[in-house]
């Protein structure tokens, strides 16, 4: 390609891009506004002007390429290279409202008008005569459909992720995990402004019986942990040196209910369970631990965990 038609078919390209990236946010303002006022009926009108609008001055943009494409060498083949391009270049804005739909960053307000009028100039360029400048279209084209439809997607969950955790980390100070009961795992957790809760049941849910409860709660409290006076009849409390409360609250059958309460810091831990005794509780408080990252991506892939206001 010559010096003299490179320049050209730089200025088509142009000025291609220049009058859609003015017209067809305008165009797209214009039907969301008729139908948002008026109802699907309301955008009709916009329609029908606007987009043979948009139309016409597409050929305009095409007649200083009368001599550099075929299709713009008259006023009728002028209009029908409008048409198509026009066609192809909505199809590929479409695509990028779709993809702008699904959380892909596509840049600021200025950016995306900016980018509107590429998919038109893109549909332009295959009408250009000329190998390179087709080739230069393709490369654009699977750049596009590459960040739209791939690495765009996978940005935008890694922001929902990164956006996620750090919802759930908000106070660290509650996030804490015992050692796993033998037999259990964590069946849910939930993540609450002062509160955190974690229930472990058996790894064979419906084949075998049994729950933990344990919560973590914020507590402002620092006077020690007393038991309630006067006891309840078939419940024994007891206060242990260290502070620990422990509760057994005898069941219909023989069995007991457990739970032992613990302060740590600013925050209180409950744990307690119908199936686990209390020596195995307490290995429960006594392995405490920081919820750690690949804990919280286990959770969240598995979706146990949830947050509550």
């Amino acid at each position: 390609m010559t010096s003299g038609r490179a320049t050209l078919t730089a200025l088509h390209l142009l000025l291609v891009w220049a009058m859609t990236a003015a017209m067809v946010p305008v165009l797209g303002f214009g039907v969301v506004a008729s139908a948002w006022g008026g109802g699907a009926g309301a955008t009709v009108p916009v329609f029908l002007l606007g987009v043979p609008l948009t139309v016409l001055l597409l050929a305009a943009a095409g007649l200083p390429a009368r001599t550099l494409v075929p299709l713009c060498a008259s006023a009728s083949r002028r209009l029908g290279w409008a048409v198509l391009v026009f066609v192809l270049g909505t199809a590929g804005v479409a695509a990028g409202l779709a993809a702008y739909g699904a959380d892909v960053d596509l840049g600021s307000a200025s950016t995306r008008i900016a980018l509107t009028g590429m998919p038109y100039a893109v549909a332009a360029a295959f009408f250009v005569p000329s190998r390179g400048v087709r080739l230069g279209a393709l490369a654009v084209l699977a750049a596009g459909v590459a960040y739209g439809g791939f690495v765009g997607p996978a940005q935008a969950r890694e922001r929902e992720y990164d956006a996620e955790v750090a919802r759930y980390r908000e106070n660290p100070e509650l996030l804490y995990l015992g050692a796993t009961p033998p037999g259990m795992e964590v069946s849910r957790a939930e993540v609450g402004p002062a509160s955190f809760f974690v229930d472990y049941g058996p790894v064979r849910a419906g084949y075998e019986l049994g729950y933990v409860g344990l919560v973590v709660r914020s507590s402002s409290e620092q006077t020690p942990l007393r038991c309630p006076e006067p006891e309840e009849r078939g419940v024994t409390c007891t206060v242990n040196a260290q502070g620990e409360k422990a509760t057994l609250r005898d069941l219909p059958g023989g069995g007991h209910d457990v739970t032992l309460v613990r302060r740590r810091g600013n925050t209180e831990v409950e744990v307690t369970s119908q199936s686990l005794d209390e020596p195995g509780l307490r290995r429960l408080l006594n392995t405490l631990h920081p919820l750690s990252d690949d804990e919280l991506e286990e959770l969240i892939r598995e979706e146990k965990i949830t947050y509550t206001l």
